[in-house]
């Protein structure tokens, strides 16, 4: 096993923790990109901003570090764009994927971990992992009351924080 295929990604959030492998044999410069901003701690603080019930959580924006910035939340990125790497890997449940828009290579920092298949999203979006550890946790951000008088229907009623990111080795994990 090789050493990037040995780290994995803990996601620390408000309702514990997710492991997620990584894809570098898929997408390997997103998992790279991916593991240069967790190990710049760029995702510690941040929050889950959007969860679109039965398909996806969607985290990533530095903007989300700022309450006052609540109306720019999902379009705050790295400074930088990334090229898509696309597969025929499939977008099943705990699958992590880039966020982006129309543009294929719009990726930057935010992301997405699908809550159930989204195989529309195969071929088309940049899949570079999946979780292999915190299936309750992934259950239960997918399960958050969502929606506010501002419109804005997949805004989590309340904040779903994102304590930090942190690449570590699987044994650290507790993962095999």
């Amino acid at each position: 096993m090789s050493e990037t295929q040995d780290e994995v990604a803990v996601i620390s959030t408000s309702k514990g923790e997710i492991v997620i492998e990584f894809w570098p044999e898929t997408a390997p410069n997103t998992v790279e990109n991916f593991k240069k901003l967790s190990n710049e701690s760029f995702y510690d603080g941040t929050c889950f901003h959007r969860i679109v019930k039965g398909f996806m959580i969607q985290g990533g924006d530095p903007l989300t570090k700022d309450p006052s910035e609540e109306g720019r939340w999902g379009t705050g990125d790295a400074g930088y764009k990334i090229d898509a790497e696309f597969s025929d890997r499939p977008h099943n449940k705990g699958v992590i994927s880039m966020a982006r828009s129309s543009d294929p290579n719009s990726a930057g920092s935010q992301f997405f971990i699908c809550l159930k298949p989204a195989n529309f999203l195969d071929n088309e979006y940049t899949c570079f992992g999946e979780m292999i550890k915190g299936e309750d946790v992934l259950d239960a951000l997918g399960a958050v009351p969502c929606g506010d008088a501002g419109g804005e229907i997949s805004r989590p009623k309340e904040r779903q924080d994102v304590h930090s990111i942190t690449i570590v080795s699987r044994a650290d994990a507790g993962v095999e």
